[in-house]
């Protein structure tokens, strides 16, 4: 893992009254964009040529300057260093870039040891149970007894995940050998949070032990087949026989009991202030996956350790964001906001690595 003390080297030489934000044109860039547009930032969008188009058609979410490259882990440091950049991570980042991302020479918002626990599902489990939330029960091959869902590393929306039953069908359609993660499957509405911490006391927030947490917006995701399965099953057992898949392909809005949320709230503090015993803190954006089952007990089975493409819902903010800010106040806006707060307070080193 690159040190600390190197970002803070680059972050010093930067000229602060030119910081860019930038990111790969992906996942969600364009809320990226269109929130640092919001705050008077001058954004950067790494792209390939083919792409280029298609983010030109967003005037109010197109990148101040492209930078065309051939491909995503040809990562164009030198040209955004020079742009006093700072790169806002997201799902496609951490997919493309990968174990390099350990070592890129480039500030990046947040911090980077986060992103090796979420690609990480061992690690991530070992975070959840140190925070006290309960989780599905993890599977060994051998000790497969009851419906679970086999996941496989890195960001890849849900793509290649399957449902199996027993020892042996894990065998017929994984394998020996395979780096995977098998899953107790839990029945009940999924529910994603989306969380945002600050170091910094500004009055908004939930208290923690490092600084405060919003709660910024809620979504489920649409996943094929898995949310259209049951036509397959109204067929009867004469119509087409297929696997369960659960690739993401998009998103829904949610608002929750309010009963619960105290509680969503409670669970995000947990995982923010283990996350400074485990990797010196998770900044930032970061949402916590959900499944709350039919007697209301939630069972948390995954986090994502930076903005998640749910947050696209809301643009304008969300039934949650609008009791914290006066302005809208989507995730992309809400992370500038908080670059914008580094800057005038002499604290960017403290949200960058």
């Amino acid at each position: 893992m690159l040190p600390k003390e190197k970002i803070k080297e680059i972050l010093d030489s930067y000229d602060k009254s030119k910081v860019t934000i930038a990111t790969i044109c992906s996942h969600s860039s364009l809320q990226i964009f269109h929130g640092a547009k919001q705050e008077g930032f001058k954004t950067i969008g790494i792209v390939k040529e083919e792409y280029k188009k298609f983010y030109e058609s967003f005037p109010n979410a197109c990148p101040d300057e492209f930078i065309v490259v051939k491909d995503y882990s040809d990562f164009p440091t030198e040209e955004l260093i020079e742009r006093n950049s700072v790169i806002v991570p997201h799902g496609s980042f951490v997919e493309y870039i990968n174990k390099k991302l350990d070592d890129l020479e480039i500030p990046i918002f947040g911090n980077r040891g986060s992103l090796r626990y979420e690609r990480n599902r061992h690690r991530m489990f070992k975070w959840m149970e140190s925070s006290k939330l309960r989780i599905p029960k993890i599977l060994k091959p051998e000790e497969i007894d009851r419906p679970v869902v086999v996941k496989f590393p890195g960001a890849k929306g849900g793509r290649g995940y399957l449902v199996v039953n027993s020892y042996d069908e894990f065998m017929e359609k994984v394998g020996p050998d395979v780096d995977c993660l098998i899953q107790e499957f839990i029945i009940g509405v999924r529910a994603y949070i989306h969380y945002f911490f600050s170091p910094f006391n500004t009055g908004i927030g939930y208290q923690t032990k490092n600084g405060t947490i919003e709660m910024l917006s809620i979504d489920r995701r649409r996943e094929s087949n898995a949310d259209e399965i049951y036509r397959t099953l109204s067929i009867g057992a004469k119509g087409p026989k297929t696997r369960m898949s659960f690739t993401v392909i998009g998103n829904d809005p949610i608002v929750l009991r309010e009963s619960l949320l105290p509680r969503f709230m409670d669970m995000g503090a947990e995982i923010s202030d283990t996350s400074f015993d485990l990797f010196g803190g998770l900044y930032g954006p970061f949402c916590i996956e959900t499944v709350i089952a039919d007697d209301l007990d939630i069972f948390a089975f995954e986090i994502s350790a930076r903005i998640v493409a749910g947050t696209n819902l809301y643009p304008s903010g969300s039934p949650y964001s609008v009791y914290y800010y006066d302005a809208p106040m989507s995730t992309g806006r809400r992370i500038a906001k908080e670059i914008r707060t580094g800057i005038r307070l002499k604290g960017l080193d403290k949200i960058i690595y």
